[in-house]
């Protein structure tokens, strides 16, 4: 699969920057010493002082952008912590939270929506359905996004509607490199977004090419190095620096890129989204 074309520079529009709100957790019990998903081998491990400095650069490239981080205390025995996104959903003030697929992280749920409650959201939804989170859910300006197939239980898009009172479209997985929504689709703000097609069923891409005639596609090449697991505030978009080509299409269509270098994080199937979730008031 090519990507998309470079627009040509005279019809390139203005990308606007809003500044957001991120939740994310220092790796400071980051491992790789189990494997629920094809990213993970623990004979290989991982570097945990090689993770904790990437992910400070991830952390110092939001504030350089004018984010707001606030951060979680990590929790021993939760290497997986570090992933934030998964740990819940946040719109409109209101957190539906996640339920986890594998006992190795069902205790990040608590833990997260615990530290939501705690710091002014007080409509919390204990789910009632699997699922994991913004890893699953990406939220576009009317729409949500959700992602099913190997995590999150289709059940968990209707509870979330419900709850949330916006509009979910369900797109399946098919790919298991790609288990979770975002990995393989990142929102470019609100209206558009960019994706892999080969990560979903022939109706899900269907659905996306209907929902985003101008989406912005991505080869194989870059999907393989996460380089959709992504985080775009309207202009600016953190992304793995190894998914080259990707980063010329952004760049070609007036997105500005800031690669960073999270390869460590990566042995757990993690990226700069994995890292980063929004608090959406």
């Amino acid at each position: 699969m090519s990507v998309m074309p470079a627009v040509e520079p005279s019809t390139v529009p203005a990308r606007t920057a809003l500044r957001r709100h991120y939740l994310m957790c220092r790796p400071e019990h980051f491992a790789v010493t189990y494997a629920i998903n094809p990213w993970m081998d623990p004979a290989a491990g991982a570097d945990a002082g090689r993770a904790a400095e990437q992910w400070e650069a991830l952390r110092a490239a939001y504030a350089a952008l004018g984010h707001e981080v606030s951060l979680i205390d990590p929790i021993a025995g939760l290497p997986d912590m570090v992933f934030a996104a998964n740990g819940a959903l946040v719109v409109g003030g209101r957190v539906y939270g996640a339920r986890f697929t594998h006992p190795q992280r069902q205790a990040e749920g608590p833990a997260y929506t615990g530290w939501l409650r705690d710091n002014g959201f007080a409509e919390v939804l204990e789910a009632e359905h699997t699922n994991e989170g913004e890893g699953d859910f990406l939220t576009m300006d009317h729409v949500i996004l959700a992602g099913t197939g190997f995590r999150t239980d289709i059940a968990a898009h209707q509870e979330a509607q419900e709850f949330l009172g916006r509009p979910v479209v369900t797109l399946r997985l098919v790919d298991p490199r790609f288990y979770h929504l975002d990995t393989a689709l990142f929102p470019l703000g609100g209206q558009n977004v960019a994706y892999y097609p080969g990560a979903f069923s022939p109706g899900s891409r269907a659905v996306l090419e209907r929902l985003f005639p101008d989406a912005v596609l991505a080869g194989e090449r870059d999907a393989a190095v996460l380089g959709l697991n992504a985080v775009c505030d309207g202009r600016n978009v953190v992304l793995n620096a190894e998914a080259v080509e990707l980063i010329g299409t952004l760049r070609g269509h007036g997105y500005e890129p800031v690669p960073v270098d999270l390869s460590e994080l990566r042995k757990a199937g993690g990226g700069p989204k994995c890292c980063t979730l929004e608090l959406r008031p």
